[in-house]
């Protein structure tokens, strides 16, 4: 069964460039290419290079380099190979959708890629043993990331017996991370959305060298991020409005919350008690 999930997530467009770019030093331009191809992998195979070169937002000369760094003579040859790897049927046309119903479109799609990765379930398993095993649990999230964090750190302490919410910046966040490491925590769980600041990175940096395992939710396996980072788990963000779209980042963290509380032994019986007490207190309206 497990092997038949792993070829599912081959076996999607997405999934497919993931497997071609594994293995490659790419630069940071190239991570933003590669980034960019991953979230439109459906149309790739039917874009030329000066498309795909206003898609990432990058000059056309760098999608040629971006080709050859993967081991092609040229970006023809690249794309000559997506479109004989690529499924027989283009993406529904989204020409009839409005900017507001495109957006909408995006993210459903941006979900449907996040539920190919985790049929393989071993690296959210992973992270939920990891973020249990803390105490205290660092929960990190600066900027456009800070809801997500604290999302995440609202309802981790029900179940946790001590979450510790990072969402604001400065000088006192290194002394939030030494107090955490001296009381015991051995992990830290970073949400990390573009535009990625560079305080987050140098964050992850510190808490590393503090000892920490960082475990990181970004839009991207190429986020800047993904280089401090010993365990990071990808989910798109959605681009197509003003201000960006993360609905797959925070559901990614209500499963990551799901694979905790499986290896919190008390979780179960941590909520009834909290249930029995917002009873008590008339704390819901029913």
């Amino acid at each position: 069964m497990s092997t038949e999930r792993d070829l599912s997530v081959v076996d999607s467009p997405a999934g497919r460039l993931q497997a071609l770019f594994e293995g490659h030093r790419l630069t940071p331009t190239q991570r933003r290419i590669a980034h960019s191809m991953v979230r439109r992998a459906a149309d790739v195979p039917f874009l030329s290079s000066v498309e795909l070169a206003e898609l990432a937002g990058v000059s056309q000369p760098s999608v040629t380099r971006f080709a050859v760094a993967l081991g092609f003579d040229g970006y023809p040859a690249l794309r000559k190979h997506l479109r004989e790897v690529a499924p027989a049927e283009q993406a529904a046309d989204a020409g009839s959708y409005n900017e507001y119903q495109q957006a909408v479109e995006a993210e459903i799609e941006n979900l449907r890629h996040l539920a190919e990765l985790l049929a393989d379930p071993r690296p959210v398993q992973k992270a939920g043993r990891l973020l249990a095993a803390s105490r205290p649990l660092p929960v990190l999230g600066l900027r456009a990331a800070a809801s997500q964090a604290y999302g995440f750190g609202y309802f981790a302490a029900k179940v946790h017996p001590d979450v510790r919410l990072l969402h604001e910046g400065g000088t006192m966040i290194h002394d939030r991370i030494e107090a955490a490491v001296r009381a015991g925590a051995t992990a830290l769980l970073c949400f990390a959305l573009p535009r990625h600041p560079r305080e987050v990175v140098d964050t992850l940096a510190f808490a590393k060298e503090a000892g920490l395992t960082v475990v990181t939710v970004a839009d991207s396996a190429f986020a800047p991020v993904a280089k401090v980072s010993d365990l990071l788990l990808p989910a798109a963000v959605g681009t197509g409005l003003a201000f960006d779209t993360a609905c797959a980042p925070m559901l990614l963290g209500r499963v990551l919350l799901e694979a905790m509380c499986d290896d919190l032994p008390d979780a179960q019986a941590r909520l009834e008690e909290f249930d029995a007490r917002a009873a008590a207190r008339g704390l819901f309206v029913e």
